[in-house]
């Protein structure tokens, strides 16, 4: 083999090595697939969030979705994007104590999404939630 053909098969093995990561980073992500803010979507049911305490859709209309009810107004609910700002681990609703848990890092958010205790800096992302008859909508905010 000549210096020539060497150096191609060298850079066709570059070129070919760099393809994975080239095919993943266009490919459509369904964590970042959400709706355009302003577009109410259904995401549950106020009968099944009553039966469960708690709902958790990671593949809803406006992207992952967790809602629970107000702690503070029961007859409100609250919705939140449960990926952990810290890590993209999905966290837990613990219902005892009213708080999101990260199972990765122990990370900690209250039930409107707001940083309680680290690792984690940023708040989790929250969605604007009303119900209309049975169904619960929200809306990227």
């Amino acid at each position: 083999m000549n210096r020539r053909d060497f150096l191609n098969w060298i850079g066709v093995g570059f070129v070919a090595s760099f393809l994975p990561v080239a095919i993943a980073a266009c490919s459509d992500n369904e964590e970042t697939t959400t709706a355009t803010p302003g577009e109410f979507q259904a995401v549950a049911t106020v009968t099944a969030l009553n039966a469960e305490g708690h709902l958790l859709d990671e593949s809803s209309p406006i992207g992952s979705i967790s809602i629970v009810e107000n702690p503070s107004n029961p007859e409100q609910f609250l919705a939140v994007n449960p990926t952990c700002t810290h890590n993209g681990c999905t966290v837990d609703w613990n219902s005892e104590a009213g708080k999101y848990v990260c199972p990765c890092h122990g990370a900690e958010y209250s039930p409107e999404g707001e940083v309680l205790k680290g690792p984690a800096m940023d708040s989790l992302p929250t969605y604007e939630v009303k119900v209309e008859g049975d169904e619960i909508l929200a809306r990227v905010i």
